[in-house]
């Protein structure tokens, strides 16, 4: 190989490293973009960390005091849910 084809090849080669580099920098991006909701929302829930270890606490105390209000609005909660997902598999259907 000579020396002019070796310079070739080289140049060719940091090309195609800089074409590759340019990809990558647009694919995090578009990532970034895609991700970024899901960011928000992690970045909520860690800065309530502090609040839902008090409101946990509290919710533990609460229960311990009157475990059948506890069962009552569990179930509740479950009845609605479940009211919920009924709903939406029907109108999905639609």
């Amino acid at each position: 190989m000579s020396n002019r084809e070796r310079e070739a090849r080289i140049h060719e080669l940091l090309n195609q490293v800089q074409q590759q580099r340019l990809d990558l920098s647009a694919a995090r991006r578009d990532w970034l973009t895609g991700t970024a909701h899901y960011d928000r929302g992690w970045l909520t829930l860690l800065s309530m960390r502090r609040y839902l270890a008090i409101g946990s606490s509290a919710l533990a105390i609460w229960s311990i005091r009157s475990p059948n209000r506890i069962m009552r609005w569990a179930k509740r909660g479950f009845g609605l849910w479940s009211t919920w997902r009924m709903i939406k598999s029907t109108l999905a259907t639609r």
